[in-house]
């Protein structure tokens, strides 16, 4: 389909919306520029309304009166504010939905990342309705960590009259679960805000829960706003929030089957671990992708842990089981496909521990025997559980003390440019053994061992939005990826080489041995070669007898890429958050703290600064 590119003498526009807008066409198929268009028509009337409340204000500038409900509010309808904070997106998506929601109800309802908002609006707000995670061992967001430290500082306001409600997303695996939405549920109430809805805390398994919670908000903020006025504006419709086109009927309820294409091993002989390289087609999928973003995986359990599981629990794998969600099968595909077997978790102990009266399991569960439970959990499996404690049981019995099946994300290792109707990977199978059996990672080990070259894998797209590219293609890059966290700065290379981009790019990797762990040492150095890698500074741990990782690396070459940082440099981050994460954000801080003559305090101020300015990104798990 050929679009003429608009003509930016004779447009409104200013010269840079004009390119955007070109740029957006040109990309867009038939069926988006049809959306497209019938997305404008629909609010053309509301852009009538919006015109006549611009004012001339002084020298001539337009400034903005009140602005209209973007779909008419009922009478009496509270400013909802929904502010999200999160890691990988979920919060965010969560959030859409919520705004959606409460929209179709004739609700005011506005999305803000609480990393873009001010913390001193919170005073003016009328309704909030929180969507934060918690990351890691109670740890905030990176974009939510100044919000979070504003509530519980000084300059924290009184908030008599503010209505709120929290949805706290988080994984019950970790000792503080949930623990930045229970801090803003507790903080607020603590400010003088009203709780109009029980918070509601969300496994990683969170659609459902959120769905309860988004329900229950918008339900009990309509019946206090009353019927909305005759003459309602296009459902849906929010100023500044247009939904992305949609490009594929493909998500993470209904996976594209993608067929595997490439399984290299990037390690050599002799290394200590295995790393492979995966090729994926996602042609005939429409799936689109972004370069930070993530694969979605949906791996399925090994036959030789469901075969073990079946003759610990003394069941038949033929027997038909029915769920309380009305899925049905025989009991050994559900244990194939569906449900987490071999990893434990506190929920799983607690349902069985309940279901036979398990009193030493029972136990467990206190908080003060956390310590405890974490030391049964680790390196055990489903198996374990069911010989430790055997247990009389029905197929569907089983069944109901099992988690989901979760997908795994995998960080794009390439760029759709470079790579059409394809997605790579970098994995790092798993393996280990304990308590007398050898143990695999359920999706790493699927990859490495179980997936047949002509094997289908269901899989989606997972966005994220907070591991970007510089907006500006001359924007310089320092990139810090040791492991598989190079994965994505791959992408980044591929897509930045594609379109030329003149920025310059500095990759600080990490392995542990040069000689048989120097992943895509191959492209790294070409990519040196033609100028586009300015910088290439690795540290192999192992070559030498003390250990050199990529922080030590980073203060090597301090004066250096703090003058990188002063020219406006984006600094990003992939991989382990335990400690490498942390690692690197301490000699960030030290660099800048003595490149810049700084105070420890001015320094992490310095680095909170990068952060609100979206240049320094972090992709850690």
């Amino acid at each position: 389909m050929q679009i003429s590119a608009l003509d930016t003498t004779t447009s409104p526009l200013t010269a840079e919306q004009a390119a955007l807008l070109n740029q957006l066409v040109a990309s867009l198929s038939p069926t988006q520029v049809a959306w497209l268009g019938g997305y404008l028509s629909g609010v053309a009337g509301y852009t009538q309304s919006l015109l006549g409340l611009l004012q001339p204000g002084q020298n001539g500038m337009a400034t903005a009166g009140t602005l209209p409900s973007p779909s008419a509010a009922a009478s009496g309808a509270p400013e909802v504010t929904i502010l999200f904070g999160s890691q990988t997106g979920n919060g965010e998506k969560v959030a859409k939905k919520l705004q959606s929601a409460a929209l179709a109800k004739g609700l005011q309802a506005t999305i803000q990342d609480m990393g873009s908002y001010r913390p001193t609006m919170l005073k003016q707000a009328t309704c909030l309705l929180i969507i934060v995670s918690t990351h890691g061992e109670g740890d905030p967001p990176d974009r939510v960590r100044e919000l979070h430290s504003f509530l519980y500082g000084k300059r924290a306001p009184k908030l008599d009259g503010v209505d709120y409600s929290v949805l706290a997303l988080g994984d019950r695996t970790y000792r503080h679960y949930c623990k930045i939405g229970k801090d803003f549920d507790a903080r607020l109430e603590e400010l003088g805000a009203k709780r109009i809805h029980d918070r509601i805390d969300c496994d990683v398994d969170y659609e459902d829960a959120a769905q309860l919670w988004i329900d229950g908000v918008t339900a009990l903020l309509a019946r206090k706003a009353g019927p909305a006025p005759a003459g309602a504006a296009p459902q849906g419709f929010a100023l500044g929030a247009m939904a992305a086109a949609t490009t594929s009927e493909y998500d993470r309820k209904n996976p594209f089957m993608a067929g595997l294409l490439e399984r290299i091993v990037l390690t050599d002989e002799g290394s200590e671990k295995e790393t492979l390289h995966v090729e994926i087609s996602l042609e005939g999928s429409g799936l689109t992708y972004q370069p930070g973003d993530s694969l979605g995986v949906f791996p399925t359990n090994s036959p030789e842990l469901v075969d073990a599981v079946l003759t610990a629990s003394r069941l038949d794998g033929d027997a038909t089981v029915t769920t309380h969600e009305g899925e049905g099968g025989n009991l050994r595909e559900l244990l194939t496909q569906r449900y987490e077997i071999a990893q434990l978790t506190p929920d799983v102990i607690e349902k069985y521990a309940n279901f036979g009266s398990i009193s030493e399991l029972q136990a467990l569960m206190s908080e003060d025997r956390f310590d405890d439970l974490q030391s049964y959990l680790h390196g055990r499996d489903l198996v374990d559980l069911l010989q430790d404690y055997p247990l009389d049981m029905y197929p569907n019995d089983l069944v109901d003390i099992l988690r989901k099946m979760t997908p795994r994300l995998y960080s794009l290792a390439s760029s759709l440019e470079a790579c059409p109707e394809e997605a790579h990977l970098c994995i790092a199978p798993v393996s280990y053994a304990t308590y007398g059996r050898d143990r695999f990672g359920v999706c790493s080990s699927y990859f490495a061992r179980r997936l047949e070259d002509d094997g289908k894998i269901p899989v989606y797209i997972h966005e994220n939005n907070y591991f970007r590219l510089p907006e500006d293609p001359r924007a310089d890059m320092i990139m810090v990826g040791p492991g598989t966290g190079v994965a994505p700065f791959r992408a980044f290379m591929q897509h930045r080489e594609m379109l030329g981009h003149e920025g310059r790019n500095w990759l600080f990797f990490g392995e542990q041995h040069f000689r048989t762990d120097f992943l895509y040492q191959a492209e790294w150095l070409q990519w040196r070669a033609s100028g586009l890698l300015t910088h290439l500074d690795a540290a192999f741990s192992r070559d030498q007898d003390h250990k050199i990782y990529v922080q030590h690396r980073l203060k090597e070459r301090a004066g250096e890429l703090y003058e990188w940082l002063q020219n406006g440099a984006h600094f990003y981050v992939c991989g382990d958050e335990s400690r490498m994460a942390h690692d690197v954000h301490a000699a960030l801080v030290e660099i800048v703290m003595e490149q810049g003559r700084l105070s420890a305090e001015a320094a992490e101020d310095y680095v909170n600064d990068l952060r609100r300015s979206n240049r320094y990104q972090r992709d850690v798990y």
